[in-house]
């Protein structure tokens, strides 16, 4: 969270191709002092993601040109990446999926519609738990 004083904020990449979505993301989580970046392109996730240097990443599943499965798959792939959560935000909600999710490597999945204060209790929860927040 933001402070005055030496304590970092956790830096947050969203990825949706929806800007309505992520414009309500950023300001939220913003609010809840955070630092947050949005990315509307799947296929220029990884680069903002090797930028900016999230402390966790929101991403959601079904995107054109490329899916978040996919993305996902390439951050873990990448050794300054591989570490970094990943919580997957999807309109999808088969069993398969929430699977396919942790298989690629994410952390968690939310299901859309979703509370802004649902999510940030979900970001709180993982940030504490790789020790972030």
């Amino acid at each position: 969270m933001k402070t005055s004083g030496a304590v970092k904020a956790a830096n947050i990449l969203v990825v949706d191709d929806e800007p309505e979505i992520t414009e309500i993301i950023e300001a939220f989580l913003d609010n809840a002092g955070y630092d947050v970046k949005v990315e509307n392109s799947p296929l220029n996730a990884l680069e903002a993601a090797r930028e900016y240097k999230p402390d966790l990443i929101l991403l959601d599943i079904m995107m054109p040109g490329t899916d978040g499965y996919s993305v996902c798959n390439a951050v873990k792939e990448d050794p300054h990446l591989s570490d970094t959560p990943v919580i997957f935000l999807t309109g999808k909600d088969s069993k398969d999926d929430q699977g396919r999710s942790f298989q690629v490597g994410g952390d968690m999945f939310i299901k859309k519609p979703f509370s802004c204060e649902r999510l940030l209790e979900i970001v709180n929860i993982v940030l504490l738990s790789v020790g972030k927040n």
